[in-house]
């Protein structure tokens, strides 16, 4: 018999085996899609979650100044302008005004901002998709909002963000500068923080060290800071649901391990008739390797397929609040598909790798016994 049939064969043989045993390999199946399900969908969702942070923030400011007093975040004179703008690189350099609102009818904290180039006049507000879902039906386009001195402005509705930016924008609300200060009881010369723009980005380290020695009670954030602590996060959110999900992975381990360390009677008994019946040991490995293979790719490929059908299209319900994080107004937004064939590749050798080789070794075992001793076992 050529090779190419005896190849044939042996797949013909491990099709029919796979068959034989149905039930079984139903149930490996469901398990092991099940873990490769949970670990792609958090790998999937890290992954969107980042890219989509890094789409936002790239027309963020390249460098943000707080001042700190006791070591917390305080107003900062605008005044300080001045000193920043000579800085050489420094091409824009502006304060802003924000803060926090809590809004005791959602139950839920909103960020107040206020815009110099506001489009609409006085006692008018800009509103977060996340705060016009979750305000009341009886708020209507009047928006009460509580002052520092216990007096409600009743601020026209005029507009909604666009939903691409939901991501920060979800709990904003944009006013007039004049507005937020009578709000808030701000006084003017101050602002909440600056934002600068640097001409050239390689000398944005430069700049902020600059700031740091001629303003020393201010601390500047730039934008890769901002980026690298959005990657953390999301890295850290994920280590901790594979953490929560430990247990599902330690039943995988051990369902791999109880592969790797015998076969049933059943199987022992298959391999010793196989070899009376003339086959080599190379074959018998072979047949094993095969129906690893074809269990694992195929768990593989119906988790991979799971994962990103609750990602993208379900709304990653099992692990959204534990990454996206925890908020009365929830951002509700479309992740893009992202899928790297690194990271697939990295999931390929976590769980079909192990696998396989779990099911070669002890077919090894079986098939360099005796046939005879085999049977009798």
């Amino acid at each position: 018999m050529n090779r190419a049939g005896r190849q044939r064969n042996i797949l013909d043989f491990t099709l029919s085996s796979l068959l034989r045993r149905k039930g079984r390999n139903a149930a490996l199946v469901l398990v092991y899609a099940f873990v490769v399900f949970l670990l792609s969908s958090v790998v999937f969702l890290g992954l969107s979650l980042k890219e989509e942070a890094q789409s936002v923030l790239a027309d963020a400011p390249e460098i943000v100044v707080q001042r700190l007093a006791a070591g917390r975040h305080d107003m900062i004179p605008e005044s300080y302008l001045a000193k920043v703008r000579e800085i050489p690189g420094v091409r824009t350099a502006k304060a802003r005004l924000w803060g926090y609102y809590y809004e005791p009818l959602t139950g839920a904290n909103y960020t107040v901002m206020a815009d110099e180039n506001f489009p609409y006049g006085r006692k008018s507000v800009v509103l977060g998709n996340g705060v016009e879902r979750h305000l009341p039906p009886m708020v209507g386009r009047t928006l009460p909002m509580r002052a520092y001195d216990g007096s409600y402005r009743f601020m026209q509705i005029r507009e909604t963000l666009s939903s691409d930016s939901e991501l920060v924008s979800s709990d904003l609300i944009l006013m007039t500068v004049e507005d937020f200060r009578d709000l808030f009881r701000i006084p003017e010369g101050v602002g909440t923080d600056l934002v600068l723009s640097v001409a050239n980005p390689r000398e944005v380290s430069t700049v902020a060290r600059k700031i740091t020695e001629i303003l020393p009670d201010t601390r500047p954030i730039t934008r890769a800071e901002v980026l690298r602590t959005y990657d953390a996060i999301f890295d850290w959110r994920g280590g901790m649901i594979v953490a929560c999900m430990s247990g599902a992975l330690m039943a995988f381990i051990i369902l791999a391990w109880d592969k790797a360390t015998g076969l049933s009677a059943e199987e022992r008994k298959e391999i010793g008739i196989l070899k009376g019946l003339g086959w080599e040991t190379s074959d018998v490995i072979l047949m094993k390797f095969w129906e690893g293979v074809a269990v694992s790719l195929f768990s593989f490929l119906l988790g991979i397929l799971l994962a990103y059908v609750h990602v993208y299209f379900g709304s990653t319900s099992l692990f959204e609040p534990a990454l996206k994080g925890w908020s009365v107004l929830y951002p509700d937004f479309r992740l893009k598909p992202v899928i790297t064939p690194y990271m697939v590749s990295v999931l390929f050798f976590l769980t079909v790798v192990p696998y396989t080789i779990a099911t070669i070794v002890p077919s090894w075992r079986a098939a360099t016994t005796d046939p005879d001793t085999v049977m009798r076992a």
